[in-house]
């Protein structure tokens, strides 16, 4: 089976309140097999520049359980803290 990848760019704008994101969100990560792959450190935005300074690849077991942490209870709950502390753009893909 093919395993699931989160891809988020995120700008943030108040690091206060995206605290509160990352700390709500463990608990849906952890309940669906996530492991970061990278987030935030050096980077070089080649092309297609966003201008946002954390870049974030998270594997799951599958494409579905990627699917299901981001439509979970908990995830979508901590979701509205990082919508309050910036910008991100989140891509959700199948592994080759």
């Amino acid at each position: 089976m093919a395993k699931g990848y989160w891809i988020a760019h995120v700008h943030v704008t108040d690091p206060e309140e995206y605290q509160k994101y990352v700390s709500g969100a463990r608990a849906a990560f952890e309940a669906h097999g996530a492991v970061f792959l990278a987030r935030g450190g050096q980077h070089t935005e080649a092309e297609g520049a966003q201008g946002r300074e954390r870049h974030v690849v998270i594997e799951f077991p599958s494409y579905q359980a990627a699917l299901d942490c981001y439509n979970s209870a908990e995830y979508q709950t901590a979701r509205n803290f990082r919508a309050e502390a910036g910008a991100a753009t989140i891509v959700l893909v199948e592994g080759a």
